[in-house]
């Protein structure tokens, strides 16, 4: 590759360690970016990615939302509710919605606040992980328990998920290890959605086995245990992941920007300002790939239909044309600026953006009083390898006198 020439590549060691700068030069250069290497199409700009995500009928989701399923042109290995477009997906969103009221998830808040503070004073102040030895472990509890998921399974589904989502650099598929954890967790969720058919209890799963949804022709019927399990499936790694990563980095941040920290030690109203700027500024989905479903030009470059497109989230949300000093971790930031397309927009906001919050926050709470001075071992600081998410995989910190 000749000396400056521009290379997004989501696969490498660049992406993985944090690609701002290629971001930059991509919304500068080349907002309309096309990958020869890989034969995909990305957008950068926040208002073009914004756009995009609403767009469902130009860019679709039905045949996956990462570049190995859109490329593969066979049907999802899972068919739930993030690969579908309307009106399929109207109706599966709207039975989901149900299961997230906000009542719903206010009354989930003594189960996080508890597992938080289990992990967090199990830890050993003097060195501990913020990841392994907190933030990778009380998300998937929440999100499992809320699945029913028997509690010898939990910690195995949380290492499934880390083998699903790896990728080396290069690996543009899922990895062998990867499916056969795939296929393990599926096998989890389907029986207890087997068991729950058979015996209901007060939880999610045993909602959605009485539920009903209409189907695309029109028939009311309820959702067979696959659908269910499949569903179980993304929701489970959806919950999991992306509190994991988002918390992890606000350590980080918050360890490079102490006078930001010390603005929450002084004022805990501002923690839920804190865990959006944490959301915008390193967002742990990084991007979305869709595919697209008709020719469309944007900023001077056509893209064919059915190509894959990545709607880069994590350099819409680092615009300068959205947010003003984008690259400035400021948690006092106008949030009215732009929007913040940390947990996705359009149909497929994710549905589980209000829980998340509520356990970031609540973990952000609770490490202000742990550790109000602290600091980051970096040498010990390894960044994750996943597909389509950033943050950290270890963080090594040690409790301050």
């Amino acid at each position: 590759m000749p000396p400056g020439e521009l290379e997004f590549d989501p696969f490498s060691e660049d992406y993985f360690n944090g690609p701002y700068e290629t971001y930059r030069r991509m919304r500068e250069d080349a907002p309309v970016y096309y990958s020869k290497k890989y034969d995909f199409y990305a957008l950068s700009r926040h208002a073009d990615v914004a756009a995009a995500h609403k767009n469902f009928d130009t860019y679709s989701s039905a045949d996956g939302v990462d570049l190995g399923s859109v490329q593969s042109g066979e049907p999802p290995m899972h068919k739930s509710i993030i690969v579908m477009d309307p009106p399929e997906h109207r109706h599966m969103r709207g039975l989901v919605n149900k299961v997230f009221t906000p009542r719903a998830i206010e009354e989930l808040r003594p189960l996080v606040t508890d597992l938080i503070d289990y992990h967090l004073n199990a830890a050993n102040p003097a060195e501990f992980d913020i990841v392994q030895d907190f933030s990778a472990l009380f998300p998937i509890e929440v999100i499992t328990t809320m699945l029913g998921v028997p509690d010898g399974r939990r910690e195995q589904i949380r290492l499934w998920l880390d083998d699903f989502l790896h990728r080396e650099p290069g690996e543009v598929k899922i990895s062998h290890a990867g499916l056969q954890a795939a296929i393990q967790m599926a096998v989890v969720y389907y029986q207890v959605v087997k068991e729950r058919r058979a015996r209901p209890r007060n939880d999610m799963i045993s909602d959605l086995v009485s539920a009903k949804v209409q189907r695309e022709n029109g028939e009311v019927t309820g959702l067979d245990n696959t659908e269910i399990a499949q569903f179980a499936l993304v929701l489970g790694g959806a919950g999991a992941v992306t509190v994991t990563r988002l918390v992890a980095s606000m350590v980080v941040l918050f360890a490079r920007h102490p006078e930001q920290w010390e603005k929450l030690l002084v004022d805990r109203s501002r923690i839920p300002a804190a865990v959006e700027e944490v959301l915008r500024y390193e967002s742990p989905t990084q991007y979305n790939v869709r595919r697209s479903r008709e020719d469309v030009t944007l900023h001077g470059v056509t893209i064919p239909a059915g190509k894959p497109v990545f709607l880069l989230i994590g350099a819409a949300n680092r615009d300068p044309d959205a947010w003003k000093e984008p690259d400035v971790f400021d948690i006092d930031r106008d949030r009215a600026q732009a929007q913040n397309l940390g947990f996705g927009y359009g149909i497929h906001t994710c549905l589980g953006a209000a829980l998340a919050r509520m356990e970031s926050a609540i973990a952000l709470q609770r490490l202000l009083d742990y550790m109000p001075r602290y600091e980051v071992d970096w040498a010990g600081c390894r960044r994750v390898n996943m597909q389509n998410l950033a943050g950290w995989n270890n963080v090594p910190v040690r409790v301050l006198p």
